[in-house]
């Protein structure tokens, strides 16, 4: 047993101060230091919670040039909203909740400005900036315009357009027509079609001066030439509205006949296919035929001349002079109709001649034929008809032709459905044949344990139970003793304790002291000045007597240990009315 140090004065020596980190452990310092601890628990607890209720990210802006990308965190900073970038660092991501509000919001700052230029390029022009550099502002702006124009086309990712415009001259031997070159980073998994193409072409013609659409090449990112001549100009290529006016004709027809069989073999029991041949060649012919009339047919006269002369003598007679010295009057071939004579009557003395010529039209006929383009010239038909279903008496289902009269009926119908020429040369096939079951995919369904939301479920629980298994441990470990030493119930547990104790103690010593051959005297005293008294039993068996005191007190004890609660609540009475 330890032997306490005395003072020079013989009185026991007060017992050290203990003290932490060579701090004395005074009850202020050791207040302080459990508050910082029970702070420090506390801070530790939220960022957990903080983590555990950290928000899902999405994807801002992505593809974005270093200037714009610049420009838009420092605009988020501004507005106080988090980002972080992607593993790539192509995007930049901010809370899914503020994705439209900072979108919007960025928007009205003019924000990504993109790549190209516009003709805002023109809104800084310098005081006396040279002619030279106007122009090749004025383009720059030109080709970041119609670049913005070319990507608001679904399947354009990004675009850029260069133009050589030649310089103006006044000598028509130097004019060089302007060209232009368009590069396109489409989408993955997108393509362009030859009319989207031939589109951007003829956006991009229309918007220079005299740039004709053969001076225009398109190329993609995989260096593919979009813009073949031969594909746009080529005279034995179909263009992209005629494929289209094909395959609008050979659906109608395939429409059109299954629409009229279905009601009478079922909606599902007929299909049909269509081939379409159309001639889109223009033609046009001029034809000029002659024929001459038929004798029944009246007959027009052109024209007619009679003349008749008379001569006496055959001797030159008269006067001479200007009529007399013309030459004769040219010969005409008279076309003469039956019927019609020319009489020379001459005699001796006398010479009468008559001339007549009659000339008649002749029939003509001018046709002029113009030929349309997308003429249908020859239909190909095909038709599948199911077998009918036969159902008995006993419920058994059979699966039986149709009869020869069915079949002729049926293809008729199509015929007039279809527009059947038999001069045109069209075909129609229609065959009864029972359709094969379509095979039921045997698809093997995972277990639950085994699919993908039942993992991102898994992930979400633990990620929570985790903050919870980490909040209870800090809380009960650490937090909840903290408060109970700031509280200062530890130091009134103690005290209570050790009265406890000692109370145990002095019950033990008087016992030993009646055991030891005390008799039942009254008015001893004990230490606490409490009299005890001590008897026998008929048994000789020592009984103790307990004090008031010691009553009291242990009904204080038992008290305590069946009741807590209102051992608690008398103790803070006892200190709300210390303080």
């Amino acid at each position: 047993m330890a032997i306490a140090e005395e003072t020079a004065l013989g009185e026991p020596a007060p017992p050290p101060v203990p003290t932490i980190f060579g701090i004395p452990q005074t009850p202020a310092i050791r207040t302080a230091l459990l508050s910082l601890g029970a702070a420090l628990v506390v801070a530790i607890m939220v960022g957990v919670w903080l983590w555990g209720q950290q928000p899902e990210y999405k994807v801002l802006f992505s593809n974005f040039n270093d200037r714009d990308g610049g420009a838009i965190v420092a605009q988020l900073q501004t507005m106080n909203v988090p980002y972080k970038y992607s593993e790539s660092g192509t995007a930049i991501l901010v809370p899914a909740n503020q994705v439209h509000d900072a979108r919007l919001k960025l928007a009205a700052q003019g924000l990504p400005k993109g790549g190209n230029v516009g003709f805002e390029l023109m809104e800084n022009q310098k005081l006396g900036i040279s002619q030279f550099l106007e122009q090749v502002n004025f383009q720059r702006a030109l080709e970041g315009e119609l670049a913005r124009s070319i990507e608001s086309v679904s399947s354009v990712q990004s675009a850029r357009v260069h133009l050589a415009i030649p310089k103006a001259s006044v000598f028509i031997r130097d004019q060089q027509k302007p060209t232009a070159s368009v590069l396109l980073n489409l989408y993955p998994g997108r393509v362009m079609d030859q009319q989207q193409v031939s589109a951007i072409i003829h956006l991009v013609a229309s918007s220079v001066p005299e740039l004709t659409t053969k001076n225009v090449t398109i190329v993609d990112q995989n260096g593919n030439l979009l813009s073949d001549p031969n594909k746009q100009n080529g005279p034995n290529i179909l263009d992209p509205s005629q494929l289209k006016y094909i395959q609008d004709i050979q659906q109608n027809i395939i429409k059109r006949v299954e629409s009229i069989i279905a009601p009478i073999v079922g909606p599902n029991n007929v299909h049909a296919e269509a081939t379409a041949d159309v001639d889109f060649s223009r033609s046009e012919q001029a034809a000029e035929s002659y024929r001459p009339n038929s004798p029944p047919e009246p007959q027009a006269i052109r024209s007619q001349q009679s003349s008749e002369s008379f001569n006496k003598n055959l001797n030159p007679s008269g006067i001479p002079g200007a009529l007399s010295n013309q030459p004769p009057v040219p010969a005409i071939a008279p076309i003469v109709a039956s019927g019609a004579a020319s009489a020379t009557a001459a005699s001796n003395t006398a010479l009468v001649q008559k001339d007549a010529t009659v000339n008649y039209e002749v029939d003509k006929t001018i046709r002029y034929t113009q030929q349309p383009m997308g003429g249908i010239k020859r239909l190909t038909v095909g038709v599948v008809i199911n077998y009918k279903r036969d159902v008995d008496k006993n419920g058994k289902v059979t699966n039986i032709p149709l009869t020869a009269q069915e079949k002729i009926e049926i293809t008729d119908l199509v015929k007039e459905a279809m527009g059947f020429n038999k001069d045109r040369g069209d075909t129609v096939n229609v065959v009864n044949s029972p359709f094969a079951s379509p095979e039921k995919d045997s698809i093997v369904e995972l277990p639950f344990w085994k699919q993908v939301w039942f993992w991102d479920l898994m992930k979400e629980i633990g990620k929570y139970l985790l903050v919870a298994l980490v909040l209870g441990y800090l809380y009960f470990a650490y937090l909840k003793p903290l408060l109970y030493k700031l509280s200062g119930k530890e130091e009134r547990d103690r005290k209570a304790a050790e009265a406890a104790a000692a109370a145990a103690e002095k019950a033990r010593l008087e016992e030993e002291r009646a055991e030891s051959g005390a008799t039942g005297m009254a008015g001893d005293e004990d230490e606490e000045g409490a009299v005890v008294s001590l008897t026998r039993d008929a048994d000789g068996n020592l009984v103790r007597h307990m004090s008031p005191y010691e009553t009291d007190l242990q009904m204080a004890i038992d008290l305590a240990k069946n009741d807590p609660k209102i051992v608690a609540n008398v103790i803070k009475k006892w200190v709300s009315n210390e303080g």
